[in-house]
């Protein structure tokens, strides 16, 4: 019998809840359900993660890292604010697009954390999480067009995490591309003009 690593044998276990979750919800997402989709033994998964809820957060952190590497990805060095928040979140609904159902996924756990007590605290660190990811995008497409931003750049990410979180929602229900790109184009223009240029004197200390 091959040893799958310890590494390996997490991501196909996440991968596998990804899938138990956009069919059947949280609810339907036991553990044995999940080994049970990741072709393992019921050992597996206690090897792998010492709770179900420890599953579920890295759940939630496998799927922000991806939308992240995709915004990551697309921008391109040297680019303006402007081109920089537009390409950005075009690469974020280009990856809605491509795999909605991680989009469900997350919000069957947002949803099933904030009906469930004890899991409350989920949601609030499931948007702490995307604001993180956002703010971090944020000051890295500011370093790279030499602006900075007119307001506490948390603040804009929590503005930036409201507007994709709605046209997630949206395009999930209507699957109406242009539209959600046409509110895309204008929240990117929105967020152009909360940054200012650094003056150069200021590049150059």
């Amino acid at each position: 019998m091959v040893r799958i690593p310890a590494d390996e044998r997490r991501d196909l276990l996440l991968r596998a809840a990804l899938r138990v979750i956009a069919e059947k919800g949280v609810s339907g997402a036991t553990t044995r359900a999940i080994v049970g989709e990741a072709g393992m033994s019921l050992a597996s998964f206690h090897y792998a993660f010492r709770s179900h809820d420890e599953m579920m957060a890295e759940l939630v952190a496998l799927v922000v890292e991806g939308e992240s590497t995709a915004v990551f990805s697309a921008l391109q060095p040297d680019a303006d604010i402007r081109s920089s928040l537009r390409t950005g979140l075009h690469a974020f609904l280009d990856y809605v697009i491509a795999d909605p159902g991680h989009e469900r996924v997350m919000q069957e756990i947002l949803h099933y954390a904030m009906r469930t007590p004890e899991l409350e605290h989920r949601a609030r660190e499931q948007y702490d999480s995307y604001r993180r990811a956002v703010t971090e995008l944020l000051v890295a497409g500011a370093a790279a067009a030499r602006v900075t931003w007119t307001m506490p750049v948390e603040d804009i990410a929590r503005l930036v995490v409201t507007v994709t979180d709605g046209v997630t929602l949206a395009w999930l229900a209507d699957r109406d591309e242009p539209a959600a790109r046409r509110v895309l184009d204008f929240a990117a223009e929105t967020f152009t003009a909360l940054a200012t240029p650094i003056p150069v004197r200021e590049r150059a200390e």
